[in-house]
């Protein structure tokens, strides 16, 4: 295989601490915190990923003085890692990644917040760094793939028009029976027409497969609208993920075919590696804020009269200190915000006990960089019989403003960046699931099932492959024969709602940030951290009884055609019979 780049050195890390607090220095000496922030205003953000980066962000505005721990890296699963060894000839080191970027245009709290992060040049700052795929390709390991236009679909006006229109475009685009598109499309309606009460009561406590009978239908159905709904998009499996997360995101692809109330094209991505066209600007402009970055780790709340009365760090060396703060946001994931529950804190907020249901699984990628450009489609292309469930994007087709030809040894053109979602079904070269192969087995195994969805349509030769780079959050322990994850995903699991808490509760001074906070979107993504972040702040603001503006809350769009039927649904809810459309089959 060819060469890889995936071990992290002790040198890299402590190159990556003293950036760290160059960092903090740097952001200190910006701007002097405001006066008015003296008393009572201050706010340790515990995180610095999308959720800590945008509470921070909206405080520092309100004239907060806010400090970030962060114990890696800023900008969090979200950021670039660079390459380590791979930089030649003055050149910057190849750029990786946690995993592709996407941008859907239903998103609207990421790209409020990009609008105000300046960028030289860009009127409307980061968010001019988005730019739109044309296409995404299904592809199929034994048949055609199928390539489908991220552009407008087709307007529809009643129930009747939604069906035929959607079930025409599903049996044309995924090349399925008219009766299984259409019964699919019969299913969605169900979904689109359901009230609040029936949506949080009802498809919450439902696996995605029951709901569309996926058991009942062809074998093509099951993979289509099933299993590619659910693995290939958010790391699920369709007999555990909830109905009522799944069927929003249907609701957004295929319900709005119009993009009517979008942010923006449907299908987006950055011009450039995320930390370059993102993540850098951003921490600049919360530097200019007056917002301090500390590299440490949290290591212990303290409760003391139904408030937190401090916290204990350690910095990369291990050294702890206090944390004194008047308001305290927790922007960590769930698997690492529930490890710091103590009996103190149960015994106020009792209801954090429940995050303990919340479950995580592994999406990560790998990038493969290219001596020629690739040519499999100019968007995303789903794997869909893969068994680690593959998805790619094909970067420098969309990186205009830093090719990466300006990277490495200067002889790399393409990256194909991919996402393994499925990290526990055997794969097809060694029979192993993701998790017990080592480094150069994942990289070999995951390049094997490109190659067989695409041989015979797409060339992809193993002459093209220059290296590859792993995760570096994914980690191969040799004596244990597995690998472990330092940045697992929260899995919008059957019933989950009620395990995921509100962004405050009865601690008067702590406030919850993260993707596993209760959010319109619903989904374990930047917008659902974003989203979750603005409502910590918003109801850090209501306790301190602030006048400053709320943050920014956007919904997710719901067809205005269809509710009268979400009105009639709620009566016939709490009535205890079905959806109207809900009939048998």
């Amino acid at each position: 295989m060819v060469e890889q780049y995936g071990k992290v050195s002790r040198r890299s890390v402590l190159r990556g601490t003293a950036l760290a607090g160059a960092l903090t220095a740097s952001a200190l000496s910006v701007r002097a915190v405001p006066a008015a922030a003296a008393t009572g205003r201050r706010v340790a953000v515990f995180g610095g990923g999308v959720a800590g980066m945008t509470a921070a962000h909206e405080l520092a505005e309100r004239g907060f003085e806010v400090t970030v721990y962060e114990p890696r890296a800023l900008g969090g699963k979200a950021r670039s890692i660079a390459v380590p060894g791979s930089a030649r000839g003055g050149r910057p080191d190849l750029p990786g990644e946690h995993g592709f970027r996407f941008f859907p245009g239903f998103y609207h709290h990421i790209p409020d917040t990009m609008r105000r992060i300046p960028f030289a040049g860009n009127a409307n700052g980061v968010w001019d760094n988005l730019v739109a795929a044309s296409e995404a390709r299904f592809s199929r390991s034994g048949g055609p793939d199928t390539i489908v236009p991220m552009g407008l679909g087709k307007s529809w006006s009643n129930p009747d028009d939604f069906r035929q229109s959607l079930s025409s475009v599903i049996a044309t685009s995924a090349k399925l029976p008219m009766s299984d598109a259409a019964y699919f499309a019969e299913r969605l309606l169900v979904f689109m027409t359901s009230s609040d009460a029936r949506r949080t009561g009802q498809w919450e406590n439902m696996a995605w497969r029951d709901f569309i009978g996926a058991q009942r239908h062809s074998p093509e159905f099951r993979v289509l609208m099933s299993r590619t709904l659910t693995t290939l998009l958010v790391a699920a499996k369709d007999d555990h993920a909830s109905t009522r997360t799944i069927g929003s995101m249907g609701e957004q692809f295929l319900g709005n075919p119009l993009q009517i109330g979008n942010d923006g094209p449907l299908d987006r991505l950055l011009n450039g590696p995320t930390s370059q066209v993102w993540i850098e600007p951003w921490t600049r402009r919360l530097g200019e804020l007056g917002v301090r970055f500390v590299t440490a780790r949290l290591r212990r709340l303290e409760v003391r009269d139904r408030r937190i009365s401090g916290a204990r760090v350690a910095d990369p060396a291990g050294r702890e200190s206090a944390v004194e703060a008047d308001h305290f946001v927790m922007a960590v994931p769930a698997d690492v915000a529930r490890q710091f529950w103590t009996p103190d804190i149960l015994a106020v907020q009792p209801e954090l006990a429940a995050m303990d249901r919340l479950v995580v699984d592994w999406m990560s990628g790998i990038q493969f960089y290219l001596r020629r450009p690739s040519r499999i489609a100019r968007g995303h292309v789903a794997y869909v019989d893969s068994p680690w469930s593959l998805t790619s994007i094909a970067q420098n087709q969309f990186w205009s403003r830093t090719p990466l030809s300006g990277y490495g040894d200067g002889t790399v053109q393409d990256c194909l960046s991919v996402d393994v979602s499925n990290w526990n079904t055997p794969g097809i070269l060694y029979g192993k699931p993701a998790r017990e192969c080592t480094h150069e087995e994942v990289a070999r195994e995951v390049w094997a099932q490109i190659q067989a969805h695409l041989g015979g349509k797409t060339a992809l030769p193993d002459a093209d492959l220059h290296s590859w780079f792993l995760d570096s959050g994914v980690t191969w322990d040799a004596a244990r024969q597995h690998n472990t994850n330092a940045d697992p995903l929260l899995i919008n699991t059957v019933g989950s709602w009620s395990a995921r808490p509100q962004p405050h509760g009865a601690l008067e001074n702590l406030f919850l940030a993260g993707d596993y906070v209760r959010t319109t979107i619903d989904l374990a993504t930047m917008e659902g951290a974003c989203e979750s972040a603005r409502r910590a702040v918003n109801a850090l603001l209501d306790t301190v009884g602030s006048n400053t503006p709320r943050c920014k809350l956007f919904p997710l769009y719901r067809a205005p055609e269809l509710e009268p039927f979400r009105r009639m649904d709620a009566v016939r809810y709490a009535a205890g019979q079905p959806n109207a459309f809900d009939t048998p089959t």
